[in-house]
């Protein structure tokens, strides 16, 4: 688990072409890798990645085919900057939110300009994905902890403030841009939760339905 506050900026040294999945080398710039074992976990660009090999001035993982068909991965090249975190620890402080470092879909920056000091973005969302989003309610765009601002007809709207801005990729994005999104887990899971099936209703066309209108007033929540 994740907590979506980067860490430090660090940038591909390498990619390597595996029977199909890649390795990646990641440079990992000023993050701190003297507790770095084998076997943990780094999000990079909001991409869980698992430790294989510490060369010494960063990381090597491997990135399976599932993640290269839900990523941007396939398109990074040597030189490209990517946001770190290091997993969290129970010490850790929830600075943001919980991230799993799944990343759920890839958006695409639509509008870009400037608000005093802060930079303002409207990020298209893939449609199965923005019944997650709720406005001033947690999203995580290339790894970063955010709060969508306001929800939009293609999905949501961000404030960028300078320290974000200067400590992560996110400044380098315009137009264009595609960026991973991965929603708030809370979200995923009462949704899971409010299913039919999850209330003892076994019922086909109930289960077709899944959360609704009139099953919400059927069990309370709505009036």
């Amino acid at each position: 688990m994740f907590t979506g506050i980067i860490e430090a900026v660090g940038r591909v040294a390498g990619v390597e072409n595996k029977q199909g999945d890649l390795k990646l080398r990641i440079k990992s710039g000023s993050l701190d890798l003297s507790d770095v074992k084998l076997g943990d976990s780094i999000a990079t660009n909001g991409v869980c990645l698992t430790v294989v090999a510490l060369p010494g001035d960063g990381f090597v993982a491997d990135v399976s085919r599932e993640s290269l068909a839900h990523t941007r991965i396939a398109s990074w090249s040597s030189g490209t900057a990517v946001n770190l975190e290091k997993a969290m620890l129970p010490t850790t402080r929830m600075g943001g939110h919980l991230v799993t470092g799944h990343v759920d879909g890839v958006g695409v920056v639509k509008k870009r300009s400037a608000d005093a000091r802060s930079v303002r973005f409207t990020i298209e969302a893939p449609a199965h994905l923005r019944k997650y989003i709720a406005a001033k309610g947690s999203v995580t765009v290339d790894g970063v902890s955010l709060t969508a601002n306001a929800l939009s007809d293609e999905g949501f709207e961000l404030n960028i403030v300078p320290h974000t801005a200067q400590e992560t990729t996110l400044n380098s994005l315009k137009v264009g841009s595609e960026v991973h999104l991965e929603v708030d887990i809370i979200a995923r899971y009462l949704e899971q939760l409010l299913r039919p099936e999850s209330a003892g209703q076994k019922n086909s066309e109930q289960k077709a339905e899944g959360l609704n209108a009139a099953f919400l007033m059927q069990n309370g929540f709505w009036k």
